[in-house]
């Protein structure tokens, strides 16, 4: 920090795919952060989560991470979702004009080995019992493992020192704690913030089965009458079954056979692609609610802990990564002592709406799927017809759904690319900007060759357009535009870093 004082350090309770991407920032941009998370470490199949959408995508790409994962999953440039309704992706203007099939363990531990690569320490079978905050810090009461001491598996941490082989309560103290703990999130509890909504559909049968026949396509879902299914593939030979059954509207807990599994698919689907040998099965229920704040004090939400709805367009993971991206160069800025700390109130105004609309998408093409009155049905069938006849509000829905769509607020009078998603565009020298983006730093784009000045090579890449367009772009770590201008003067670019970078060195 500027005054030779140690950066502060971060907590983050969670370690699913939104808490380890947000650890693996903050400790790429030298921010000290301990991931807590009470489950044992092993990475659980039990994930509902089996699509990245190109926005998300594109954020794993910023961090050198996108290629990998699509060697692993399996591309689909078409997303089927009621009635006939299908989401065409050929046509986005992305490197990721498709969505990939990939289960969230998968993804998890791509995650966990970069975010660990970097440095972030992570703390499993530590869960949170207490948070207190005050003006300069917050205090976090944990209970770790019983049998060992807090730093036997996972190495010594910079806060507080190994706890007793009796897993009793140790401290922990961090400048800021961000809740990625799920739906049922402890911290969220902890700062007293309310998460209301409602259960939409109980009684969701989850199954992973092999099948004696191949399914049509990677990822294969329909509705029909009362009943609808999703299959989608392992990649080890298994398949995840998601359905419901309207006749079966019973409580979570009620016993779950493999006839009930297939009754479901062969309602929704026509058949139910000899199904057999499950290996795990269960039900639960689907909720939609969002914390109406997404920030009390030093603490913040990402992920389910801020929102949760239902799977419909298979949004939930992508919306916390996008959450965790949008938070985590902010964090950085500010812990690392380059910016005001009201950088943060950010996060609210531009995430918050974001999931609030997702809550209404998803929910929306739930109450369509299963529509059964002679109204909804005409409703549903009038929709489909207006979206394929009507391309404005077509692409519309694609952007939503697949997170391109989306744009943060502007300061008034700001050029009109100003909070807009910036596209991976070609760099004079051969490069993207989604590889200048990596590193966590912020991205200059300019039409001639600019010199930023002293102590910003960490934090601050200049590159010029390949192509002969006159605007300078001021691109943030999350692939947003920061700033524009067009034929901007030196003056009026200086001005622009340092206002989102701070003064040079």
């Amino acid at each position: 920090m500027p005054d030779g004082t140690a950066t502060p350090r971060i907590l983050v309770v969670g370690a699913g795919p939104t808490g380890l991407l947000l650890a693996g920032d903050l400790a790429t941009a030298g921010i000290p952060v301990t991931v807590l998370e009470k489950r044992p470490h092993r990475i659980s199949n039990l994930s509902r989560a089996f699509v990245l959408h190109a926005r998300t995508l594109e954020q794993l790409d910023a961090r050198g991470l996108a290629d990998e994962l699509e060697a692993l999953g399996q591309p689909l440039d078409r997303l089927g979702l009621f009635g006939g309704l299908t989401i065409d992706l050929t046509g986005l203007h992305s490197r990721f004009n498709h969505l990939l099939v990939l289960p969230q363990y998968e993804v998890e531990k791509v995650l966990e080995r970069r975010a660990v690569e970097a440095g972030a320490d992570i703390r499993y079978e530590t869960e949170l019992t207490g948070l207190t905050q005050d003006a300069t810090g917050v205090t976090v009461l944990t209970r770790g493992p019983e049998g060992r001491t807090q730093g036997d598996a996972d190495g010594p941490a910079d806060g507080p020192a190994d706890g007793p082989a009796d897993g009793r309560a140790e401290t922990f103290r961090a400048a800021y704690v961000v809740g990625a703990d799920g739906m049922r999130s402890a911290v969220r509890q902890a700062v007293g913030l309310p998460f209301p909504g409602r259960s939409v559909i109980r009684s969701v049968v989850l199954a992973d089965v092999r099948l004696a026949e191949r399914p049509p396509t990677v990822l294969t879902a329909n509705a029909v009458g009362d009943a609808f299914a999703f299959l989608v593939p392992f990649g080890d030979g298994y398949y995840r079954v998601i359905g419901w059954n309207r006749a079966r509207d019973v409580p979570d807990g009620e016993p779950l056979d493999l006839e009930e599994v297939r009754e479901t698919v062969r309602l929704a689907l026509g058949r139910d692609f000899g199904m057999h040998d499950a290996r795990w099965m269960s039900r639960f229920h689907s909720d939609e609610r969002q914390a109406p704040a997404y920030r009390a004090g030093r603490v913040f939400l990402a992920g389910d802990a801020a929102h949760v709805h239902t799977p419909a367009g298979g949004q939930g993971l992508n919306t916390g990564l996008q959450d965790a991206a949008n938070l985590s160069w902010k964090l950085a800025a500010v812990a690392g002592g380059h910016a005001d700390p009201a950088l943060l109130d950010s996060y609210q105004g531009e995430r918050h709406p974001v999931g609030r609309t997702v809550l209404r998408s998803s929910g929306g093409i739930v109450r369509l799927a299963m529509a059964r009155r002679p109204w909804t049905l005409g409703a549903r069938a009038a929709l489909i017809a207006f979206l394929g006849a009507v391309g404005p509000v077509r692409r519309r829905v694609v952007g939503q759904v697949t997170g391109i769509g989306y744009r943060y607020p502007a300061p008034r009078g700001a050029h009109p690319l100003t909070g807009a998603r910036v596209p991976d565009v070609a760099l004079a020298g051969g490069g993207r900007l989604h590889e200048a983006l990596r590193g966590g730093r912020f991205v200059l784009i300019t039409p001639e060759p600019y010199e930023a000045g002293p102590g910003r090579a960490d934090r601050l890449a200049v590159a010029r357009w390949a192509s002969g367009r006159r605007t300078t772009v001021l691109v943030r770590p999350d692939g947003y535009a920061a700033w524009a201008a067009d034929a901007a003067t030196p003056a009026r670019t200086a001005a622009a870093l340092a206002r989102h970078l701070g003064p040079t060195a």
